[in-house]
């Protein structure tokens, strides 16, 4: 029997590299040494400024190849004097681990790195197993998980399954995984009128009303009741606004934002035409220009329940003796990516203390996910 990897201790050197995205902080190269030590073929996968790691246990090809997915970049720490410990120090105090990152997601991360280097060395598998890592997961996404596909798909690399390690259950764990996401899509609407003075309004052309009425509109719309994995769609309106300070000037322009969060019965595509259409019919009835402009983040998919998902759910259960919940809530993931390339299932910590002042981790949650990826392996490769 080989030295066990310690997921607690590799968490902790991993928040002491102070990896706020974009930048890599020396978490990558912590993770390439210690994968490179185990055994697996590393190679980083640099794009656009952002690092990657790529490496691999077993033949490129393999018949079974089951991959992880995560990242290491963070978010900023905000005011760091508002800590109670500093933000990349890595303390464990009373049981904790403490700093940026601690949820989301390097102890994921440490857990199945931690994980599939004691599996390899102690029950070589039958089969490959892929750890794809990103430095871009909480910045714009494009040049990480994504590049790294692209470079899989390129260099003949694959996985035929896939674990994503962000955090998924939301009090306790082993409560919930995810089986899919909701889609995302945020849409900058621009009512371009004439200025005037607000004492003579029919001399100007007020875009506010027109903008008002749409926003009122959309926002009452019921995109849908939910579906059978999914619950129902929903549009926000974020901001609406003229950058107007005077009090008797009519703006020529206001903007308005609005986040739309979707399930499988839609698409960006459907939700664009329709959005199109509305803005459409205010500018008809007000004769205000609206334009309309659209970033999506990701689309809507399911990895339906099955093979993956049962194989997923029954680790956490062995390990926590939960049964977790199978769920498509909460935001978007890189799993998104994944489910391109291979089926793909997130599973990971409890998230309550992601992206706060204070992230924080029992140590002991640590451990259990390491347990639960180990699990996960040797049921795939059974």
């Amino acid at each position: 029997m080989n030295t066990q990897t310690d997921p607690v201790l590799l968490t902790q050197s991993l928040i002491q590299c102070a990896s706020v995205t974009p930048n890599e902080g020396g978490a990558l190269v912590l993770l390439e040494g210690l994968l490179t030590k185990a055994g697996f073929s590393c190679t980083r996968v640099d794009r656009g400024g952002v690092s990657n790691l790529f490496a691999r246990w077993g033949h490129q090809g393999a018949n079974r190849s089951l991959g992880f997915n995560g990242h290491t970049d963070v978010v900023p720490v905000g005011d760091a004097a508002a800590w109670t410990h500093p933000p990349f120090s890595g303390k464990i105090i009373d049981g904790t681990l403490w700093g940026r990152g601690a949820t989301d997601m390097k102890s994921g991360v440490a857990a199945y790195v931690a994980a599939v280097i004691d599996y390899v060395q102690d029950t070589p598998p039958n089969g490959a197993l892929i750890i794809a890592i990103t430095g871009d997961e909480e910045g714009d996404a494009v040049d990480g998980t994504v590049a790294l596909l692209d470079w899989m798909a390129t260099n003949n690399e694959a996985m035929t399954a896939c674990i994503v390690g962000e955090p998924t259950c939301p009090n306790h764990m082993g409560e919930m995984i995810k089986i899919g996401r909701r889609g995302s899509m945020n849409v900058f609407f621009t009512a371009r009128g004439v200025q005037g003075h607000a004492a003579y309004p029919h001399r100007a052309k007020n875009p506010v009303p027109a903008m008002a009425r749409l926003m009122a509109n959309l926002a009452a719309h019921e995109l849908d009741q939910g579906t059978d994995h999914f619950d129902a769609s929903t549009l926000a309106v974020t901001t609406i606004d003229t950058g107007n300070v005077a009090t008797n000037v009519i703006p020529a322009t206001c903007r308005a934002t609005v986040n739309i969060r979707f399930n499988d019965s839609h698409t960006s595509a459907d939700l664009t035409e329709w959005l199109n259409s509305e803005a459409a019919r205010i500018a008809n009835e007000t004769g205000i220009e609206i334009g309309m402009k659209i970033k999506v983040s990701g689309e809507s998919f399911l990895t339906p329940p099955g093979g993956l998902s049962d194989l997923v759910v029954g680790a956490v259960a062995a390990v926590t003796g939960i049964t977790p919940e199978m769920s498509t809530s909460g935001g978007t993931s890189d799993a998104r990516f994944v489910k391109d390339h291979c089926p793909v299932v997130e599973c990971g910590l409890v998230g309550r203390y992601m992206h706060a002042v204070d992230e924080r981790v029992p140590v002991a949650e640590i451990q259990q996910l390491k347990a639960i990826y180990t699990r996960i392996i040797s049921d795939y490769f059974a």
